[in-house]
């Protein structure tokens, strides 16, 4: 019997150690965001752990009070390839948005940039972007 409570032990430490990667406090992340197009649009999104996801805080100078929209795209702002997390809209320079089931390290591979577009109608036309950092 005491054999089997050990094990039992063993096996539940080892799942509270594997699952306290989200649960980790680690440092947020500062990604300096970029105005491109003559937006004027330079600023900051900080990403940080918070329990099992990481949230995203925008904040961008001379944001408009129409909706812009924003992700998290894979690759870099030289060659940003897709979508990857969809973002709150940027309204007046502002957004924050929580990424539920993700770790702030698995986009910290130097292979994901956060880019704000000019508007939905206009999705096409980038006006700030920042690498994430590895």
């Amino acid at each position: 019997m005491k054999a089997v409570m050990t094990i039992v032990l063993a096996a539940a430490l080892t799942l509270a150690a594997a699952g306290a990667g989200f649960a980790q406090t680690s440092a947020p992340v500062q990604v300096t965001l970029k105005a491109l197009n003559g937006s004027g649009e330079d600023g900051t999104a900080t990403l940080a752990q918070t329990g099992d996801g990481v949230t995203v805080t925008i904040s961008v100078q001379n944001g408009t009070t129409a909706p812009q929209p924003a992700h998290i795209h894979t690759g870099t702002c030289e060659n940003a390839i897709g979508v990857a997390y969809p973002l709150s809209n940027v309204v007046a320079g502002k957004s924050t948005t929580t990424l539920k089931n993700l770790s702030l390290t698995s986009l910290q591979t130097g292979g994901f940039s956060i880019n704000v577009h000019k508007s939905a109608a206009e999705i096409g036309t980038y006006v700030s972007c920042g690498d994430i950092p590895k």
